[in-house]
């Protein structure tokens, strides 16, 4: 599967793709994406908000796992916050460590332009049976 069609298929993903994620890379088990900073997504400390970091995470397994041909959703995710996100750019790089027959697990670090480990994600994720015609 090429990078192009990874990326229309999740041209879908209106949220994700709606607050500025961006596939970068995307190879079988792999994925890097990237999100430029704006103001709509600090908090009211401005940082980051928390939840376009676990978005980013998500989005990143989620790519990895679709780029291995596999139609995965998180069954589980949980996050933990290492730094605040006063950056400019952040980059999600995720990874699988276990393929399984329908549970998969992810990991996703994210860091910001200085290399900096601002969150790192942990995904289990579930594989949908495509053959029935269903999406889920």
């Amino acid at each position: 599967m090429t990078i192009e069609e990874i990326r229309k298929f999740f041209d879908n993903d209106r949220f994700a793709t709606g607050i500025g994620c961006r596939i970068e890379e995307a190879e079988p088990d792999h994925a890097v994406i990237t999100l430029d900073v704006e103001e709509r997504h600090l908090n009211g400390n401005g940082v980051v908000q928390g939840g376009v970091l676990f978005t980013m995470a998500d989005f990143a397994c989620a790519t990895a796992a679709y780029a291995n041909g596999d139609m995965r959703v998180s069954a589980d995710g949980a996050i933990s916050y290492f730094s605040a996100g006063n950056c400019k750019k952040l980059t999600a790089v995720s990874s699988a460590l276990k393929i399984g027959r329908s549970l998969s697990y992810y990991e996703a670090l994210i860091t910001d332009e200085n290399g900096k480990k601002i969150a790192k994600g942990s995904f289990t994720m579930y594989k949908i049976n495509t053959d029935n015609g269903k999406k889920y």
